[in-house]
């Protein structure tokens, strides 16, 4: 994976791709094929949000893509507001009509960059940030999002993250991309894994988990937890004091 940020896709680049991709991203369990055990770790994230979570009021859907975390949180806990998030309005457009198909709470979306948009602060009693921090890129870019992610989370509210991680180790790091690489080989053949793997240099800079969990204390939140993690994917989370 290039560590040269100046190389990757910027916001408007990515924005234009899922712009052209909100088919795929429109089912529940197969739209992250490439991602390994991307339904456990949608449901691990889910249940934990719950358990977590005295009563859900308000959510914020972080990159919500086609809306399928909010979909899955409402098929639990029902009716609860929702504000969606995306880079792609296609997507915010899908997500709503999926999510209010199935939620009576008010939905409202915002089309732009999560660290740019204006919301309230300590409003959200849940936050769902899938396969979307990836994108950050600098260390000041990963703090100052985990900072406003934190603001924006309610007294005893939580955040809940699954998403593309890395490794700080090399030979680990090495070892880790390997197994993926025969995972997505096994799923459609080596030109699929270099489909994928072009895709992540391009547009990827993921950290490594304990650089997000730490990160999620430095900034303030009091309990941390690691649900699942194989390979180069990560389901965790971490809850604000009361």
């Amino acid at each position: 994976m290039s560590g040269d940020f100046d190389q990757k896709s910027s916001v408007k680049q990515i924005q234009q791709r899922f712009d052209h991709d909100v088919e795929r991203f429109s089912n529940l369990e197969t739209a992250q094929t490439a991602t390994i055990d991307a339904p456990l770790t949608m449901e691990l994230i889910t249940q934990a949000a719950i358990r977590s979570t005295r009563k859900v009021r308000r959510v914020l859907d972080i990159g919500c893509g086609a809306g399928n975390n909010s979909l899955k949180l409402a098929q639990y806990v029902c009716p609860f507001d929702c504000d969606l998030i995306d880079l792609s309005e296609p997507m915010l457009q899908r997500a709503r009509e999926r999510v209010s198909a199935i939620n009576s709470g008010v939905i409202r979306t915002f089309q732009g960059d999560f660290r740019e948009v204006e919301l309230p602060d300590g409003s959200y009693d849940i936050i769902l940030a899938a396969a979307v921090l990836h994108h950050l890129r600098d260390d000041r870019d990963w703090r100052i999002a985990f900072q406003k992610i934190y603001r924006l989370t309610a007294p005893g509210g939580s955040v809940w993250i699954t998403d593309l991680v890395s490794h700080q180790y090399k030979p680990v790091q090495l070892l880790m991309w390997e197994r993926y690489g025969d995972y997505l080989c096994s799923l459609n053949g080596e030109n699929y894994r270099d489909k994928v793997f072009a895709y992540i240099d391009k547009e990827d800079s993921p950290r490594s988990v304990m650089y997000q969990l730490d990160l999620l204390r430095d900034v303030g939140f009091e309990h941390i937890e690691l649900l699942h993690k194989n390979s180069c994917f990560a389901a965790f989370g971490a809850i604000r004091a009361e």
